[in-house]
């Protein structure tokens, strides 16, 4: 097995329970899609780890003994995974949520969600897809009740995106529940499923007590997941705003599966910037304003990045605003922390008196890392305006 020395400061950081590997913390890698022994300068054993080359950072650090990578154990960090989603397994209200997350279940490169009876695993890493079967095997003992599942390819160098893996095979969209809202969902079209689980909570708060009443503005819509909660809530209007035209009919189906009449909800294909354009010339207000746009986008022409391009999105919304309304503002941006985020809001808001209501992250099905900010990646503030 290969032996890596490691500088002091990755030293520190392994120690302060970080797990994550980033690349400009090393010298020079020639080792890559392995399992390794880690050692200080004074030759000291820290642990071990595996790298290989991903989106975020070169790989992650495993454990301060010495460990096989087995399919025991896997099986013991799925045993204890389930165990501590509990809840959910027992609920009749939600039956889709994440059931494995990277470092808040100690192994990073890997997440595993169910939808229903069939579970979706996401490789990060081209280590983790090597063992995949391993992974697979140890899965179905610990999870004998899903009946199918399905692969999700989250890093470069493979031609395929999304592929069936096991067992039967789900329908082409079937329906899924959450807080008791019903969900279509699709599960081998590329990387997405047509709803952001990590958004449990906020979606609830929309159920429960933010939308009774009220007039809701929902942009970066995808596939209106916000809207349909809202509307469970007693929205008497939702607008549902995104420049992808395919949204609209997977909009349309959450809406349809909940019986709800679509006359009072609008779905707009339009880049959003220009939709707020159109919406303030025309007087359209609204109670409340959902923004959750991806962290980096571009279209034919503008790039969209959350850390410079999210105070726009507040200060060009503001005028929306019916008094007393409320901005529900969103990131999952894992490079912006709570503070840095907010920070860009209030550069949105300028003078405009407003109070911060309260904040979302992710859910407890959602487990973080609690020694690594970024393992806590989303950021979802409510905001009270007062004009």
């Amino acid at each position: 097995m290969n032996k890596l020395v490691v500088n002091a400061f990755i030293e520190k950081k392994i120690k302060n329970g970080i797990q994550l590997l980033d690349a400009h913390d090393f010298d020079d890698l020639s080792i890559d899609n392995q399992l390794i022994e880690l050692f200080s300068k004074t030759k000291h054993f820290l642990g071990m780890a595996y790298l290989s080359q991903q989106n975020k950072g070169v790989g992650w650090f495993l454990s301060h003994q010495k460990i096989t990578l087995d399919e025991n154990y896997f099986k013991v960090l799925f045993e204890t995974a389930k165990k501590q989603r509990s809840y959910y397994f027992q609920s009749n209200l939600t039956t889709a949520f994440r059931v494995f997350n990277q470092d808040g279940d100690n192994f990073g490169g890997l997440t595993i969600d169910l939808y229903g009876d069939y579970a979706i695993f996401s490789w990060y890493n081209l280590f983790v897809y090597q063992i995949k079967e391993m992974i697979i095997a140890a899965f179905k003992d610990i999870f004998p009740e899903i009946k199918g599942a399905y692969e999700k390819i989250r890093f470069k160098g493979l031609n395929y995106q999304s592929a069936h893996l096991y067992g039967q095979e789900a329908p082409e969209t079937f329906i899924i529940l959450e807080n008791g809202v019903s969900y279509q969902v699709f599960l081998n079209r590329g990387l997405m499923t047509g709803i952001f689980l990590d958004q449990h909570e906020v979606r609830e708060a929309l159920v429960t007590h933010l939308s009774s009443g009220k007039k809701i503005l929902n942009l970066f819509s995808y596939t209106a997941a916000f809207s349909v909660a809202a509307s469970m809530g007693g929205a008497i209007e939702t607008t549902s705003v995104d420049l992808a035209n395919r949204s609209k009919k997977m909009s349309e189906a959450h809406f349809k599966a909940n019986h709800f009449d679509l006359t009072n909800h609008q779905f707009i294909v339009m880049d959003v910037f220009n939709f707020l354009k159109y919406a303030k010339r025309h007087h359209l207000t609204y109670d409340v304003i959902i923004i959750d746009p991806p962290s980096f986008a571009k279209n034919k022409k503008k790039v969209f990045s959350v850390a410079k391009d999210y105070r726009q999105l507040i200060s060009q919304s503001l005028p929306l605003l019916n008094d007393q309304g409320l901005i529900i503002a969103s990131t999952n941006a894992a490079n912006l922390s709570v503070a840095q985020f907010k920070k860009e809001l209030e550069k949105g808001f300028g003078t405009q008196k407003h109070s911060y209501e309260a904040l979302y992250q992710l859910p407890s099905d959602f487990r973080i890392n609690k020694n690594d900010e970024r393992s806590n990646y989303l950021k979802v503030f409510t905001i009270k305006v007062n004009k």
